[in-house]
């Protein structure tokens, strides 16, 4: 959970590549802290301008190879920050949840409350407000769009079991259903108004694709510490920060990466993966083995027009609706991105002392980091974008998307926290429009 920074809202000025964002960092700070406050977040202050500092709960706590690896690495070269990674795991109770018990068991379902999640932070915080009703079983089919009245004033929805379709109407609707699936509803949205989908008058609709390219970096194993654990499975890895591309660009590629991954040492399972039986597997699955290391990066993926999605029209799915067809893909930038990926993260192991380094490129294709963003994005210009800075569509100011389809970039950090802080932001400044009857 990593705020962005003015590096990130300024590149593609900076660069000229695409628009530019019609935001900066200091107009989402405090948005920023609102939501830190809330979800609760834990993480070391690193004082690095690249990856701003925020409202963090105490950190998780380091293992003994990984603080002597931040130590290496920041002597040898020239300041290189690694840090424990920043998360929605709470460490001490937090708005009545538990704190995370390092069980690692995060897929199942927390029990505790220890991660943030929807189950256990805001739906119990929307159903305490008394304004919330829950519609499950519910597919959006498309905004409800009044040509005569120049505004959205609901959505259809698809009864998931029974295939009934209903509406439903409000004043303001805020499209948060990821982006792959916000933007597949604005383009089925059709109306007189809006021909080629809601909001779509620039053409940039399902446009300008993006995700974070990773399966890139190096492992390595550690002589010594062989006296040293740790306790419970961490349900975190440590993070090392960007350092490529912070002032000017240096590199044969531009923007930038950092990596997730962190040391561990391998336990019981390895006696089941070597067939042992008798004394030797008694020994092998009582006894920790070696060290290792794994850093892996995740790297921004430049806006590019041709990154596209769009609906076939003629290949429907179980409820009726069209299904997403995908033209994206990696290009040069990204590609030299990802060899300095993997060289990089060898150099860095091999100089702090790791022995057996593996530089390694697992190739990556759009979409496997699974942080798709762009395809309805923000801008200056409604002749160029879908969304003004408040994350109004453009032409039809009552509907805010304020998921990764707005985002304009892509940084190299997890872009969840982001979502999160633009949508306080929209929301508050809904509200506020409502009460002055703009919307």
């Amino acid at each position: 959970m990593y705020r962005w920074s003015d590096l990130d809202f300024k590149a593609n000025a900076k660069e000229r590549i695409a628009v530019d964002w019609p935001i900066r960092y200091k107009d989402i700070e405090k948005w920023y802290d609102h939501v830190e406050k809330f979800i609760g977040i834990t993480g070391m202050k690193e004082g690095l301008p690249q990856l701003p500092d925020g409202k963090f709960l105490p950190a998780m706590e380091m293992n003994c190879v990984e603080k002597d690896f931040k130590k290496n690495l920041f002597n040898k070269f020239k300041g290189r920050v690694y840090t424990i990674g920043r998360v929605a795991h709470v460490t001490k109770a937090h708005n009545g949840r538990g704190p995370c018990q390092n069980r690692n068991l995060c897929i199942r379902g927390c029990p505790y409350g220890g991660y943030f999640s929807s189950n256990s932070s805001t739906l119990p915080a929307a159903e305490a407000s008394g304004n919330m009703t829950l519609r499950p079983n519910s597919i959006v089919h498309s905004v409800i769009y009044d040509d005569n009245k120049g505004k959205a004033t609901g959505v259809r929805i698809i009864d998931s079991e029974t295939l009934e379709m209903k509406e439903y109407y409000s004043k303001i609707i805020f499209l948060n259903a990821s982006t792959i699936n916000s933007t597949s509803i604005m383009m089925n949205s059709k109306s007189d108004r809006f021909p080629n989908g809601l909001g779509n008058d620039s053409g940039q609709l399902g446009h300008n694709m993006m995700d974070h390219h990773f399966k890139a970096g190096a492992k390595a194993i550690i002589d010594g510490y062989k006296n040293n654990y740790y306790h419970g499975n961490r349900p975190n890895s440590g993070y090392l920060a960007r350092f490529r591309n912070l002032k000017s660009n240096d590199m044969d590629f531009l923007r930038g990466y950092g990596y997730q991954g962190g040391a561990s040492r391998s336990g019981w399972y390895r006696a089941a993966e070597e067939g042992l039986t008798g004394q030797d597997l008694i020994n092998t699955a009582s006894n920790p083995g070696g060290w290792n290391m794994n850093l892996l990066a995740f790297g921004e993926i430049l806006p590019y027009y041709e990154n596209k999605m769009y609906l076939d029209k003629d290949k429907l799915d179980k409820w009726g609706m069209p299904t997403v067809v995908f033209e994206t893909e990696i290009k040069e930038n990204e590609l030299k991105m990802r060899d300095d990926m993997k060289n990089s993260a060898a150099e860095m192991l091999d100089a702090c002392g790791f022995k057996d380094v593996k530089p390694y490129d697992n190739f990556y294709s759009m979409g496997n980091g699974i942080h798709e963003m762009g395809t309805a994005r923000m801008g200056k210009d409604p002749k160029s974008s879908v969304l003004n800075k408040w994350n109004q569509v453009h032409a039809a100011k009552n509907v805010f998307v304020t998921d990764g389809a707005c985002m304009t970039s892509a940084s190299c950090v997890n872009p969840s926290i982001t979502y999160m802080a633009i949508t306080a932001r929209a929301a508050n400044y809904a509200i506020n429009e409502l009460n002055k009857r703009n919307l």
